[in-house]
């Protein structure tokens, strides 16, 4: 039997942590609350958790820094960052560094879970793949059932779930246009964010990961149109 996901939120304010304790608990996640980076370094080590709720301000570091350490060490577990509604730089650096959402404060918790639950959705909760279909893409191996891309030499490439996820979408559309809104609604279904820069960081981060920044064989970008996957992808099991 699949136990509920482990959902570790990190934010000082105590008023804060307590009502996502409590909602989050209704919803039926297991939660662990954490006030600052020291905190939440002991629940991270000491326990498997499925998604970080971590809020950008904290009293002994800061969340952004977090996040980009995790990933440095290869650590992709799901963050959705909290930021204050003013700061656009630290929600665009933050999906930039590899968080996989954001919501600004103050919100509504209905929308946190919302959120949490598409996040989810695209790793820990994914169904696997009906098939064992491996795709090919200028020198790259990505399969969907372990949700793991590999380069031309067999090194795995770090992509978040929300990197894969629409690596994923565009691979299953080689040659097409789409535009940001589908890719949203592909991505992310009926809980998709309409802040369009979400899908143009996360194309960047791909850009980036798979050494396209430059030259665009891989991810051509179509004025008006969307992002087109260019590059000639291959099938097998």
């Amino acid at each position: 039997m699949q136990t509920s996901p482990h959902i570790l939120v990190v934010d000082d304010d105590q008023e804060i942590r307590r009502l996502l304790g409590r909602y989050l608990d209704t919803q039926g996640f297991r939660v662990t609350l954490a006030a600052d980076r020291r905190e939440f370094e002991k629940a991270f080590g000491n326990a498997q958790i499925d998604l970080v709720v971590l809020d950008v301000m904290l009293p002994d570091g800061s969340g952004l820094e977090i996040c980009r350490n995790l990933r440095g060490q290869r650590q992709y577990v799901p963050i959705i960052l909290l930021t204050a509604l003013k700061e656009e730089i630290d929600r665009i650096i933050g999906l930039e560094i590899g968080a996989d959402d954001y919501i600004a404060k103050p919100f509504n918790p209905r929308e946190l879970v919302a959120r949490i639950r598409a996040v989810l959705r695209r790793g820990w909760e994914a169904p696997e793949p009906a098939t064992d279909t491996l795709f090919r893409f200028a020198g790259f191996t990505a399969d969907p059932a372990t949700r793991r891309l590999t380069d031309s030499q067999g090194e795995e490439v770090g992509l978040t779930a929300g990197e894969f996820e629409l690596l994923r979408v565009f691979l299953e559309r080689p040659g097409r246009v789409l535009s940001r809104d589908q890719l949203l609604d592909l991505t992310q279904g009926r809980d998709s964010d309409p802040f369009g820069r979400s899908i143009d960081v996360l194309v960047s981060r791909l850009r980036r990961k798979l050494g396209d920044g430059g030259t665009f064989q891989i991810f051509k970008t179509v004025r008006n149109g969307g992002y087109q996957l260019a590059a000639r992808v291959d099938t097998s099991t």
